[in-house]
């Protein structure tokens, strides 16, 4: 019971920054419950930072924002070591990297050198610079906003990188009665910067082994298995999800659960987070005529219930 009450209260804060988009709010909170990385991705203006800022600060966590840039150097994100005279040795100054939120503001805007400096980590929760490794705070999450590929000044990002985001989530446009709701207030970044925290870092770490603890029946994993296979047919998609993708999915269901009230996993949890976890993984076969999300849907819908 006080988990949920502590769900609910972090919801509807988000809510109140985020009009109109509770489904948006509920991916990204249950992508962080259990403890992975968020691609926010859309046109520019329609609220992608506004919604990190909003995460970062009702969680509680110290995070700092890096705006990602064509001249952005990898060493810029996970710091240099500088020469000190007086204890006539180099001394490591760690970078913004180093905080337990980062937001990575248009991520696609950086050269793919500097987007490679966040694979370590994102999977290790470490940083390799100069021959030395050096552990990131706990817990760490990035939340990285980027703009459409077709926009100039982008760059794609890796494969190898998507796949470290646990969850994809797309804002859209506001709907009219939202936008003016904007408009009347003069937008809503101040809104969100005004926040205070709702979850501490010890309801935090309570929350996501909560959701390690969801139940998960044969059935279910039948189910899962299911769908990753359907992936992997060669029928929708031109190669399927990895290993690690299932467990991402499963992970983010339970974390659904959670925030349902539930002990256990149902299909409809997997269902509603399924297109968020897989769609930027996947890339549709030549004839679909339809975007991997949309893709990821129909394929859904071809795969029989348990």
């Amino acid at each position: 019971m006080h988990a949920q009450h502590t769900i609910n209260a972090l919801l509807n804060q988000l809510n109140t920054v985020m009009e109109g988009k509770p489904d948006q709010v509920r991916d990204s909170v249950a992508c962080l419950i259990a403890g992975g990385h968020l691609l926010i991705e859309d046109v520019p203006g329609v609220g992608k930072t506004t919604l990190a800022h909003a995460l970062a600060r009702s969680f509680g966590l110290q995070f700092s924002r890096v705006q990602f840039t064509a001249d952005l150097m990898p060493s810029d994100l996970t710091g240099v070591s500088i020469y000190d005279r007086a204890s006539e040795a180099f001394a490591f100054h760690p970078g913004p990297i180093f905080a337990q939120v980062l937001l990575a503001d248009e991520i696609n805007r950086a050269s793919p050198k500097t987007q490679s400096a966040l694979l370590e980590a994102m999977e290790e929760r470490q940083v390799t610079a100069e021959g030395r490794t050096h552990s990131l705070p706990a817990p760490f999450f990035v939340i990285a906003t980027q703009n459409p590929l077709e926009q100039l000044g982008t760059f794609a990002l890796p494969e190898s990188q998507l796949d470290r985001f646990l969850m994809r989530v797309s804002l859209g446009y506001p709907h009219r009665a939202a936008e003016r709701l904007l408009l009347a207030g003069n937008g809503r970044r101040a809104t969100a910067e005004a926040l205070l925290p709702v979850v501490s870092h010890g309801q935090l770490q309570q929350l996501q082994l909560l959701a390690l603890e969801i139940h998960a029946s044969d059935a279910l994993l039948d189910y899962v298995q299911d769908l990753v296979d359907a992936t992997r047919n060669g029928q929708w998609f031109v190669q399927g999800l990895s290993p690690r993708a299932a467990i991402a999915l499963l992970r983010a269901a339970k974390a659904v659960a959670l925030m349902q009230g539930r002990d256990y996993v149902a299909p409809d949890d997997v269902q509603a987070i399924l297109p968020q976890v897989a769609a930027h993984r996947l890339v549709p076969v030549g004839n679909a005529g339809r975007g991997a999300a949309e893709q990821v849907r129909a394929m859904m819908h071809a795969v029989p219930l348990p």
